[in-house]
């Protein structure tokens, strides 16, 4: 995934970005980016590799050396940015957040019509900021720009754009991503996170909608394109991605998730499959307030019989080889033996994608002597790889466990009964939580179920993006 934060303001706001650019670590693994204007020195620029260092580290001493009243800062899981592109509409810095799945079509079509040349990466890959920039130059002004771009593009494109005088941003037209904009006194950011601004001192002035893009100055915040209600935000940004302080279209994150725990405990409850455990506990860090909920529901005493260690431990999903990612994930759950050894546990997840790091965390737990295990996916099935972010992208979507199994039992006609599948009270859904269980060594599995995620967000579904569990557009 990945996320950004800017400022601008009558004051140097370099720190203001430094901290806030931080706070959106959890978003992404790979790089992260600065880049400042000052008219004295002109441009500047800092980009490093976060994989084995976090952000705060890696980029202290630039913070402390670059000056500025405008400023933009990016967590990056892909390419390497901000960059500075010099078009007909001047120099500036760029970073976006997305997905580009027509990249290669495009990158000809502008050679075909005379753009000279890409900034590339190492690996020979166009840099997608520098392909949106030459999109954007193909028209007289940024706001048509912009929305050339995002027209053009299949996928997902939120992005900044840092000038001499003032920030551009436009959040997708599809508004999967957030973007808030707070207001200080002197001056204005922009950030995917409410929270990454309160401590800095800043107040929510507005949240874009899609396709939304504004101008700020150190002065105001000037609407470019009215954009739309009709949005379709991601809902693993409450499920999974999201910082519990987060607030996304009125909704808290660690809500919504207590929420969430508690429909699924009210629904075990309603369908007679409340299971007769010790204790009801979360898989760090995203699981432990959808169990909460869950325990609260159900009257369950709560525990953590596993904890995650942190303090130099990676996040599991950073190393970019799957069986070092299995490592890492094994490594840092430590057990509390007291509350494992002859108990019986219910633990909840956030989802299950392949399984194999669920495998190991059950294989974990009955090694520390858990007598029964049984696990509740705070989502439903992924049965699609996104098109839109970078959750659950995969070579291919057997990878995902289970349309591994739904495959093994239909062939390519599999694709037919997805919905069945996804349902627990189906010979089909049944099927499939049973064929998990045995695969995962699991005493009773349940989903959450899609109406029920709904709820627990509280907004309407056609509201909120859900194509990785039913394939919807």
């Amino acid at each position: 995934m990945g996320g950004f934060f800017g400022a601008i303001s009558h004051n140097d706001c370099i720190s203001d970005v430094f901290f806030g650019t931080d706070y959106h670590s959890h978003l992404g693994t790979r790089r992260g980016g600065m880049a400042a204007y000052d008219p004295e020195i002109g441009f500047q620029r800092s980009i490093h590799s976060i994989e084995n260092s976090p952000f705060r580290t890696k980029f202290e001493n630039d913070a402390a050396n670059m000056r500025g009243k405008l400023c933009i800062g990016c967590i990056s899981d892909s390419d390497p940015q901000p960059i500075l592109v010099t078009s007909k509409l001047g120099l500036y810095a760029i970073c976006n957040v997305g997905i580009i799945n027509n990249a290669q079509e495009l990158y000809e079509e502008l050679l075909g019509n005379g753009c000279a040349n890409f900034e590339s990466m190492t690996s020979g890959n166009i840099n997608s900021s520098a392909l949106i920039g030459a999109l954007i130059a193909q028209k007289d002004s940024f706001t048509e720009g912009v929305k050339y771009a995002q027209e053009k593009i299949e996928g997902t494109l939120t992005l900044i754009i840092m000038t001499r005088d003032c920030i551009i941003a436009s959040r997708d037209k599809r508004g999967r991503l957030p973007i808030i904009i707070g207001k200080r006194s002197d001056g204005y950011c922009l950030s995917f996170e409410s929270f990454a601004y309160q401590k800095l001192g800043y107040n929510t002035c507005k949240e874009l909608r899609a396709g939304e893009i504004v101008k700020l100055t150190a002065d105001g915040c000037e609407t470019l394109c009215e954009g739309s209600e009709d949005m379709n935000i991601c809902t693993f940004l409450w499920t999974y991605y999201g910082y519990p302080n987060a607030v996304y279209e009125g909704v808290n994150v660690e809500a919504m998730r207590a929420r969430n725990g508690e429909i699924m405990a009210e629904t075990d409850i309603r369908n007679g499959r409340l299971p007769d455990v010790d204790y009801v506990c979360g898989v760090p860090d995203s699981g432990i307030p959808h169990a909460i909920g869950y325990a609260n529901k159900s009257g369950i005493p709560f525990a953590r019989p596993f904890i995650k260690y942190t303090p130099t431990w990676p996040r599991s999903f950073m190393p970019q080889n799957q069986a070092m990612r299995n490592k890492v994930a094994k490594m840092k759950l430590i057990p509390v033996h007291e509350l494992i050894e002859g108990k019986k546990l219910l633990f909840v997840d956030d989802s299950i994608v392949r399984g194999t790091q669920m495998r190991e965390t059950v294989e974990f737990l009955y090694e520390n002597g858990a007598k029964e295990v049984h696990m509740r996916s705070a989502c439903p099935p992924i049965m699609f790889g996104c098109k839109y972010l970078n959750f659950s992208r995969s070579n291919s979507e057997l990878d995902l466990i289970a349309r591994q199994i739904i495959q093994e039992k239909e062939g390519a006609d599999g694709i037919k009964y997805i919905s069945e599948y996804s349902d627990s009270s189906t010979e089909r859904g049944k099927c499939l939580r049973d064929e998990i269980c045995k695969r995962l060594k699991l005493t009773s599995l349940e989903f959450q179920s899609l109406p029920g995620t709904v709820r627990a967000v509280g907004l309407p579904e056609c509201k909120l993006c859900t194509y990785c569990w039913n394939g919807k557009e």
